[in-house]
């Protein structure tokens, strides 16, 4: 069932929110693939995100957490807006659906046992249509009525970050172990912006993992200090047609020529905040939903010292 505001229910603490794929996708590459289930299939990627989720529930003791996950990692309404987004990582083009991602071969099998632990456990599962699990995270924590941690190794969430409401990023430095916390103060010493304004300089900057050209001359330097200067993407282009504003001649015309792309680029870049979320119980589960539905995957896959952590660790 969907709900027009989406619902949460039993957040009353500390939300967090995981970028599934991110994590999935650091354990596939940080485990060996010599990590297998006892038919001899890979499992490494499932281990490896138990261990990560075994760890940040040890560690930071979220009282709901939700496993954000991209039921369309290429949504159709931005490369509309911009054809290039994501577009090299595009494996097979379909008519109907989204794309075929570029995926690892032993990988993609693993996501559907992935889903299948999650939902046993009782861990919140979501993905919505039409968005990116950043779309969702990005909802979630607009809805959030207390502090929230968002687990990623995608620095474009760093632009929900707001120390005023608790929100910050987790970022994977080494397995998630070893943690960037990312707050307001980070982002203004790293990239002197807070974040708000980190949407507005990587739309500047531009991003060639998503397939973002950014504004050709203007880097990431360039593109803080006209932030400082001038605001927001608004003010700088504002500026460009103020004849007294204090841009170069080189800035000003490329600014000028990139119009088309800034006019667009801002509902690309920023996460959406209203995405239609199911109503799901986020509360952090003690005991599992289903565990016979478990018992059975775990034997099958050979899940091993990674559940039995987790369980542990959920129960305490």
């Amino acid at each position: 069932m969907s709900v027009p505001y989406g619902m949460m229910r039993g957040v009353t603490g500390r939300l967090m929110l995981l970028d599934t794929a991110s994590l999935y996708f650091r354990a596939y590459f940080g485990v060996p693939d010599s990590v297998r289930a006892p038919d001899g299939s890979p499992v490494n990627a499932v281990r490896g995100l138990l261990d990560f989720i075994d760890r940040l529930v040890k560690d930071h003791r979220p009282d709901a957490l939700v496993a954000c996950m991209d039921a369309d990692w290429r949504p159709e309404w931005r490369v509309e807006l911009i054809p290039s987004y994501k577009a090299h990582r595009v494996a097979e083009e379909r008519e109907v659906g989204p794309d075929e991602e570029e995926v690892p071969d032993t990988l993609s099998p693993q996501v559907p046992v992935i889903e299948a632990v999650l939902d046993a456990l009782g861990i919140a599962r979501v993905g919505v249509a039409g968005y990116e699990a950043d779309d969702v995270i990005g909802t979630f924590t607009a809805r959030a009525k207390g502090p929230v941690d968002i687990v990623t190794g995608d620095r474009d969430l760093y632009q929900l970050v707001d120390d005023e409401r608790g929100v910050r990023v987790l970022y994977p430095l080494k397995g998630v172990g070893t943690l960037q916390l990312t707050d307001e103060s980070w982002l203004r010493e790293k990239y002197g912006v807070d974040g708000g304004g980190y949407a507005d300089l990587a739309l500047l900057r531009g991003d060639p993992s998503d397939g973002l050209p950014g504004v050709p001359g203007i880097g990431e330097k360039t593109a803080a200090k006209l932030l400082a200067e001038f605001g927001d993407v608004a003010g700088i282009m504002a500026a460009v047609d103020d004849p007294k504003a204090r841009l170069t001649a080189s800035q000003r015309k490329r600014l000028d020529e990139s119009r088309p792309y800034v006019a667009v680029a801002p509902k690309v870049v920023r996460v959406a905040q209203d995405v239609p979320l199911p109503d799901v119980d986020t509360t952090l589960p003690r005991t599992p939903r289903d565990p016979a539905g478990l018992d059975e995957l775990a034997a099958r896959w050979g899940l091993g010292g990674s559940l039995q952590r987790l369980l542990v660790t959920l129960g305490a």
